[in-house]
Order: C-alpha cells, then sequence, then structure tokens
C-alpha cells in the first residue's frame, strides 16, 4: 500500500474520505501495471502472492522442518544402528550390540533386532558345535574301527604263515580266533551305539506327569537288575514331594540307567541316588565310591570316551555324551564333579516341558 499510495491522486483521496459515512474504510486505489515502475510492480505482485499463500508456505515450511528435527532426533541414530548390524550380520560379525537404549517405537525396534541377533548368534554356536561333534565323532569312528581291524588284520596274517607249516598248535590257533570274535563284537556293538546315536537329534520329547513314587518305583526296579549284574549295593534317596513335574520319563529313566551303570563300573562298593522332583526342575544325582573324574566334563561326556582301553570291549562309551544331549534336550543340563570324600557325583537336571 506504500507503493500503491506514490500513485494516489491525494486530494481525491482525502475528499473521499470526508464523504465517508460512518462504518466505512477508503481503501487505495490499486494502481495499474503500465502506471508503476518496473520495481513497483514486482513488489507489489510479490506481496499479493505472500498475501495469498503464505499461511500455505509457512504450514508447508514447518512442516518441513518438523519431519527433519523428527528424523534427525528420533529416527537417525536407530536408523543408523540398525543398518550397521545388517551389514555385520552380512558379514557374519554377531559379537556386537545396539547402542540404541530410548523405549520409544524405534527403540522396541532395535531391541527386537538385537534379540534375534543374539539368537542368530546361538543358533551359529549351535552349528558350529555340531559341526565340531561331527568332526570329533567321524574321528573317534576311524579310531575305534582300526584298532579292532588292525587287531583282525595282525591275526589274520599270524594264520596265513603259520598254520598251513603247523609252527602254531591248534590252542593258539583257537586262542587267536577267539580274541579275533572278541574284537568283531567290539566292532558290533560299536555299530549298534552308532545305530542309536542316529536317531538322538530325531527323537522327540513325549510329556507326561511324573510324581515322585512314580519315579522312586521305575528306578528300583532298575536297580534290581543293575545291582545283580554288577554285584554292587545301591541306595535310593527320594525325598516325599506333593510336586507333579511334567517330562519324558523315559528319558529321564534313560539318562538314570546311563548314570547307573557308569557309576556301577566305576565304583567300589555302594552307590547313592538322590532323586527330587519339583514342579519346574526334576534332578537325579547319582554319587559313587571311586575314585572319581579325571578329567574336565567336555572330555568326559564327548562320544566313545572311555577311562580304560580295555573297557572299550564292553562299553561304547556314549552313556555320557547320550545323557548330556537328553538333558541338553529337556531343558537341563548334566553336572560333573567330584565328591569331597572321594568319588564322582554326576547330576542330571530336567526342566519342565509342555
Amino acid at each position: 500500500m506504500q507503493i500503491w499510495w506514490n500513485y494516489v491522486d491525494e486530494e481525491a483521496y482525502f475528499k473521499a474520505v470526508e464523504r465517508e459515512e460512518p462504518y466505512s474504510v477508503s481503501d487505495i486505489p490499486r494502481p495499474v501495471a503500465y502506471e508503476m515502475t518496473q520495481s513497483d510492480h514486482f513488489v507489489s505482485e510479490l506481496c499479493d502472492f505472500l498475501q495469498t499463500y503464505a499461511v500455505l508456505i509457512l504450514s508447508m515450511a514447518g512442516s518441513c522442518a518438523a519431519v527433519f528435527l523428527f528424523y534427525r532426533n528420533k529416527l537417525k541414530k536407530p536408523i543408523e544402528e540398525l543398518a550397521g548390524a545388517s551389514r555385520k550380520i552380512a558379514e557374519n560379525q554377531l559379537d556386537f550390540d545396539i547402542a540404541y537404549e530410548n523405549m520409544d517405537e524405534m527403540g522396541v525396534l532395535c531391541k527386537e533386532f538385537d534379540r534375534m541377533r543374539g539368537q542368530l548368534a546361538r543358533s551359529n554356536q549351535l552349528l558350529w558345535r555340531m559341526i565340531e561333534e561331527e568332526k570329533m565323532l567321524r574321528a573317534a569312528i576311524a579310531h575305534d574301527i582300526r584298532a579292532p581291524l588292525s587287531v583282525l588284520k595282525g591275526y589274520q596274517e599270524m594264520l596265513m604263515e603259520y598254520l598251513p607249516s603247523a609252527d602254531i598248535d591248534i590252542a593258539q590257533a583257537m586262542e587267536m580266533l577267539s580274541e579275533s570274535g572278541r574284537q568283531i563284537r567290539r566292532m558290533d556293538a560299536f555299530v549298534e551305539a552308532m545305530r542309536k546315536m542316529s536317531s538322538l537329534e530325531n527323537r522327540k520329547l513325549a510329556s507326561e506327569n511324573i510324581s515322585a513314587w512314580q519315579l522312586e518305583e521305575d528306578i528300583r526296579a532298575e536297580l534290581a537288575i543293575l545291582e545283580k549284574e554288577y554285584g554292587k549295593q545301591c541306595m535310593l534317596q527320594v525325598p516325599e514331594s506333593k510336586e507333579v513335574f511334567c517330562g519324558d520319563k523315559e528319558i529321564i529313566l534313560e539318562v538314570t540307567e546311563n548314570l547307573l551303570s557308569n557309576a556301577l563300573r566305576y565304583g567300589k562298593q555302594q552307590i547313592v541316588i538322590m532323586v527330587k522332583t519339583g514342579y519346574s526342575e526334576l534332578s537325579v544325582c547319582v554319587r559313587d565310591d571311586g575314585d572319581g573324574f579325571r578329567e574336565d566334563a567336555e572330555k568326559i561326556t564327548e562320544a566313545f570316551y572311555g577311562q580304560n582301553v580295555k573297557d572299550s570291549l564292553k562299553h561304547a562309551g556314549i552313556g555320557m555324551y547320550v545323557s548330556r544331549l537328553y538333558c541338553e534336550k529337556h531343558g537341563g543340563k548334566l553336572v560333573l564333579g567330584n565328591d569331597e570324600q572321594g568319588g564322582a557325583v554326576v547330576t542330571a537336571i530336567f526342566r519342565r516341558i509342555a
């Protein structure tokens, strides 16, 4: 309006103002474009444009500024964290944490992403462990088969060399054949153990309610057979409990039998079995009076482990290995140790399943 005032007839304008009626206002008339200079016309048009679209422009500018500030303050850091985490996961680097602690929506997303990373890391560790166990298993197979085959090969060569010339008597030949038979039985036991191991991972858990008195009755039935076989005494202690445990009874009894067989094999006179039954956890502790463990738990629970080489003729050495796998499959663990007074202590822990 200051620009328009430069092009107004002031005398006519003031006369019009004097003739105004109450509650009326005289506006400064807009001059035509050819009457104004180019600069005045540009400023006049710009003012018209701003007067018409200023609200829209300011709203858009404010919205853009709000979006920018929201992105910078709320989205930029978590997106960068997630992008960096994705790159590390793609490079198989899982030993990191996402450093975003805000409890907003992006914080929840980062927390879930970090939980996924942790689960992936645990899956990878389990996979590597399975690969290492498979390597160890192949090495154990090669070792355990090579020994009896070497013995059989040696006896065969001796019989082929000395039997035609009668340099060996019948008694010696029969002793070699008897020893060869023992080596063959050893390989049969080994093959049977391998057959059982191949089905461990595929075995499904069958849940059922297990009470203390039911488990005590089943274990006593096992003890009657094992005590007669090994000629040693077993003491079973099962405290009364009103809690009912939910789990796979067959797996629990199989682990218990493995632990008892191992304790009876290495114990001297007496074996003590303590069974505790709870709602969420069941434990079976077997204590013997032998010499105890001479190696760490990781070594003892490997497949085909044996403290005595001669023992491999009767036992394949997978009892503790199978027990550990079954405990872990049941959500628990196998704890090995030595008693202060001497002897080994093995505790199998099982967690409740649905």
